[in-house]
């Protein structure tokens, strides 16, 4: 059957938030599983939420009630990685990655730092996190030029400035830059997915960053640190999954968890080795802390 103006339909991570959906004009919301979040999503939508029964039998009913328009599917198995926006070409159905989502995903992320700033610095240990510098140690003994991705309250830079290297401090959150600017520190806004990173340095750092973005994402950024140093030092959270959390900051964030196989598969695939890989617990969770070399080419 060749639809004219199929609906499109977007498969979000799950728990994604309202605020991921801006610019969409979304018409209705569908969920395999009737949750609260999807009940939640649809009345922050202002449209109503039907629950399905069969949502990979029921695509065509759905494209038919809606061409032209846009509508969220929730919770639905259809064997494609989310997000994702599924459509008819009149050959059969499709999707892609929805990039946008992504995007937008992370946009959320950095928003809620923008209004959260302050709270952020007063919820973290002061202290910056010693189990990295330690591996920067080990792998610049000497002074080293440092990119800082992420750099939040300044904390690790200081004391990264402390032992002698020279770090440029960056962030995509204008709140954090501005910040680090009113402590007396020169600072860039950067954002990670999408601007230049400048360079050569002798080492990428980033602490508690890499889980703010996607699988795709993450592959991303670090092909871009493999072209601007050598070295890579970074933290991210253990476990399973995507998730969006409240927690100490009250807006949502987006977090990635990943397991030491899939992470160290990456790191690979970008042109990464492994030099040491750590494990450390904090209140939030499982941590990875680990020290990368760029590969011989």
């Amino acid at each position: 059957m060749n639809l004219m103006c199929p609906a499109r339909i977007l498969l979000p991570l799950p728990g994604t938030p309202p605020q991921a959906f801006a610019g969409e004009r979304i018409t209705a919301v569908y969920a395999a599983v009737p949750t609260p979040a999807a009940s939640t999503l649809a009345a922050d939508l202002g449209v109503a939420l039907t629950v399905l029964d069969d949502p990979a039998g029921q695509l065509q009913e759905i494209s038919d009630a809606h061409r032209g328009e846009t509508v969220v599917l929730l919770d639905a198995d259809l064997g494609v990685r989310l997000p994702a926006v599924v459509e008819h070409t009149g050959d059969g159905w499709t999707s892609v990655v929805a990039e946008n989502l992504l995007q937008a995903a992370n946009a959320v992320t950095v928003q809620t730092y923008e209004q959260r700033a302050d709270s952020f610095r007063s919820t973290i240990p002061r202290d910056p996190n010693d189990n990295l510098i330690r591996l920067v140690d080990k792998a610049l003994p000497a002074r080293g030029t440092v990119l800082e991705l992420g750099s939040g309250t300044g904390r690790d830079a200081a004391e990264l400035e402390r032992r002698g290297h020279q770090v440029r401090r960056t962030d995509a959150t204008l709140a954090f830059v501005e910040m680090m600017r009113d402590d007396g520190f020169k600072a860039d806004q950067l954002n990670a997915l999408t601007d230049d990173y400048g360079g050569p340095y002798d080492l990428v750092f980033a602490d508690a960053v890499f889980l703010h973005f996607s699988a795709d994402q993450l592959e991303n950024v670090l092909t871009r640190c493999a072209e601007a140093a050598p070295l890579l030092a970074f933290t991210t959270r253990e476990g399973e999954g995507i998730e969006w959390s409240n927690r100490f900051l009250e807006l949502p964030r987006q977090f990635t968890l990943w397991e030491e196989g899939p992470l160290r598969a990456l790191l690979t695939g970008t042109g990464w080795q492994v030099r040491q890989l750590d494990r450390g617990e904090t209140r939030a969770g499982g941590w990875f802390h680990i020290l990368a070399d760029r590969a011989a080419a």
